[in-house]
């Protein structure tokens, strides 16, 4: 019988319209049960935090599959099997519980022995994982952000901490919590789980000394007890010191060999829509980047400012329906280290596209920014695009384009559109040098 007939007959319709998070529980309840609980057939390594959750599971992912793992993955971007990694097209990291439970009978059916799950605070929150025996877990940071769903940070802390307890319910599991030592949240996790393993640049179990960072890459030896890695990390920017270390870290506990572990960072040469370079030729320099909280902005921008020897150009918006207190921080953060702010839609949704860029631009005029001079409004992402990069007058320049990375959809008031922010950016600058000849 299709196991939505089964759901049907096991839960009474009603049931599926109450309040979360109980709606979500009754309908994983039942979809577990009419497929059999198929993630109990693997075992998942669950990534959460508030940034770098998709790089992480991207590196821990490749890691694994280029040490004969057989590897299953899903997040943010993308999921499939080894080297058949397909776009994540839904516009949430943890797609439904329906979908859900296709993709893991999806993993069964290929034979799948691990599954590398990128988990949210709503999915947790609302029980849109229960059925799926996390073996370890891994978190990358806490900072400000969902607040307009949880309602505080404390909060949003404790659904995240609900992915360790998780974990450490898991009998048949190794019960690990890899903890980021560096961040204030980290007693809250490591207290949750068995067998916490902390790592960090400031502190740790497992430490990052002789960090130095590129424009292609990160490279920093790692410590853990009288063990030594030299990690080369093919992607930019210092949180991926962070994010490459919770792949040390987990495949130091699987008992990787150095050089597995070594190669396996090694051999991601990137993940979509994060720090990616679109290079047409031109004589400046432009990225596309997912970063869309004040904590990943001061981060890049604490990276990228110093490298940046002419204007530094950063064009983005904000998430209507999101966390509303974080516009104002995210406009002080570009207004004091850009020297030129362009904000535009961000999937606006049904409210109203300039009250969001008011927002966000009053903490850029709070440290200068003023408007039509070093700070604009281009209401149309494509015409902001085009608008950021015709900034770019030299080949110091360098234009961020932030917010919407790998998403292949945005959100305007009559629905979503198909959206491709790389594509986009790519055509803008062949435009741009065809008119520059």
């Amino acid at each position: 019988m299709n196991p939505r007939k089964i759901v049907k007959k096991m839960i009474p319709s009603s049931v599926f319209h109450v309040s979360e998070p109980y709606g979500h529980l009754a309908e994983a309840v039942a979809f577990n049960s009419a497929y059999g609980f198929p993630a109990k057939r693997l075992k998942v390594i669950g990534v959460t935090g508030t940034n770098g959750k998709t790089t992480t599971s991207f590196m821990i992912h490749r890691m694994l599959v280029d040490a004969g793992y057989s590897v299953g993955l899903m997040t943010t971007v993308a999921y499939g099997v080894g080297d058949d990694i397909k776009p994540q097209m839904e516009h949430m990291t943890n797609v439904t519980v329906p979908q859900l439970m296709k993709r893991l009978k999806m993993f069964n059916s290929k034979g799948i022995e691990w599954l590398v799950l990128e988990t949210t605070s709503a999915a947790l929150a609302q029980n849109r994982v229960w059925g799926v025996p996390y073996s370890i877990v891994a978190m990358t940071n806490l900072t400000h952000e969902h607040l307009d769903y949880h309602g505080t940070f404390e909060r949003y802390r404790t659904a995240k901490v609900k992915l360790f307890k998780i974990c450490n319910r898991n009998m048949r599991g190794q019960r690990v919590g890899i903890v980021n030592a560096d961040d204030p949240s980290a007693k809250y996790f490591s207290d949750a789980i068995a067998n916490p393993i902390t790592y960090g640049i400031k502190g740790g179990d497992l430490r990052a000394t002789d960090i130095k960072l590129g424009p292609k890459g990160v490279k920093y030896t790692a410590k853990l007890g009288n063990k030594t890695y030299q990690i080369d990390c093919h992607i930019p920017g210092s949180f991926n010191v962070y994010n490459s270390l919770v792949a040390v870290a987990l495949g130091n506990k699987l008992g990787l060999s150095k050089e597995q572990i070594e190669k396996g960072i090694a051999a991601l040469e990137g993940v979509e829509g994060r720090m990616t370079n679109i290079d047409e030729g031109q004589d400046f320099s432009a990225i596309v980047d997912f970063a869309h909280t004040p904590d990943a902005f001061e981060k890049l921008f604490n990276d990228i400012r110093p490298t940046v020897k002419g204007k530094l150009i950063v064009m983005f918006g904000s998430a209507a329906h999101r966390d509303k207190a974080k516009r104002p921080i995210q406009g002080k953060l570009a207004g004091k280290y850009a020297d030129e702010v362009i904000l535009t839609e961000e999937d606006d949704r049904d409210e109203d596209g300039r009250s969001i860029q008011e927002d966000i631009a009053v903490g850029a005029k709070s440290e200068g920014k003023q408007e039509d001079k070093d700070l604009f409004f281009v209401p149309d992402r494509t015409k902001a695009i085009e608008f950021a990069l015709s900034r770019a007058k030299n080949k110091d320049d360098l234009v961020l384009m932030l917010g919407k990375g790998h998403e292949k959809t945005i959100e305007r008031i009559d629905g979503e559109h198909p959206w491709d922010e790389i594509g986009t950016a790519h055509k803008a600058v062949k435009q741009l040098m065809s008119k520059r000849v």
